[in-house]
């Protein structure tokens, strides 16, 4: 089999096939981890978890999981706080995020530097809405900001190569290129980078 029929395989089938055995191994000791996690969130005031409707495959929404890492009232405290501050509200047009972002709480700030938040989306996995490495989802309510096409031929992944690359200092609107990217680079060996470049990440707490 040549390497472009191998890819083309490898992209329509057995790419979910290698997220479900590699899930099926790790979620019970991911399961555990989550579970002392939650317990540390709670702790501190507060559900656990959190959930939010992201864009995925074909774009269809489904609901993606995570540890919570904000203020129970976070879109309130946003709202004030850009309001009060414009140069923020500039930086939240334009990224969609903040490097100083109000909602963090003290245990979501060590979360989100270590990734450790984004383990739920193992369950995402499992249930097909999302795969190990794809693009990063992005909210319903943004999509009409989103330029590119290829991010709905692909279902969202829990690393890609927006989530290992300088994410504080790419736009939104610059996820396209990197979705665009990973779309014609999808392959086997592609996905090991990435995934070797997610592990460099997450032990230099380089998340967010």
């Amino acid at each position: 089999m040549s390497a472009i029929h191998w890819d083309g395989f490898y992209r329509r089938r057995a790419k979910r096939g290698v997220d479900l055995l590699f899930t099926s191994i790790v979620i019970l000791p991911v399961a555990l981890v989550v579970l002392m996690i939650a317990l540390v969130v709670a702790f501190e005031g507060g559900r656990p978890f959190y959930s939010q409707r992201r864009v995925g495959l074909g774009g269809r929404s489904f609901t993606m999981f995570k540890i919570r890492t904000m203020v129970l009232n976070a879109d309130a405290v946003l709202e004030r706080h850009l309001a009060a501050n414009p140069a923020d509200r500039i930086e939240w047009d334009h990224h969609q995020k903040l490097r100083r972002d109000p909602r963090i709480t003290r245990i979501g700030r060590f979360l989100r530097r270590s990734s450790l938040d984004e383990l739920p989306q193992f369950f995402n996995v499992l249930l097909g809405d999302m795969t190990l490495v794809g693009p990063r989802p992005f909210m319903p309510s943004q999509q009409d900001q989103y330029p590119g096409t290829e991010y709905y031929a692909m279902r969202p992944g829990i690393t890609g190569f927006w989530q290992t690359s300088v994410r504080n200092e790419a736009s939104f609107v610059q996820r396209a290129a990197y979705d665009r990217s990973y779309y014609h680079a999808l392959s086997p060996l592609t996905d090991l980078q990435v995934i070797g470049r997610t592990l460099q990440v997450v032990m230099r707490g380089t998340g967010v």
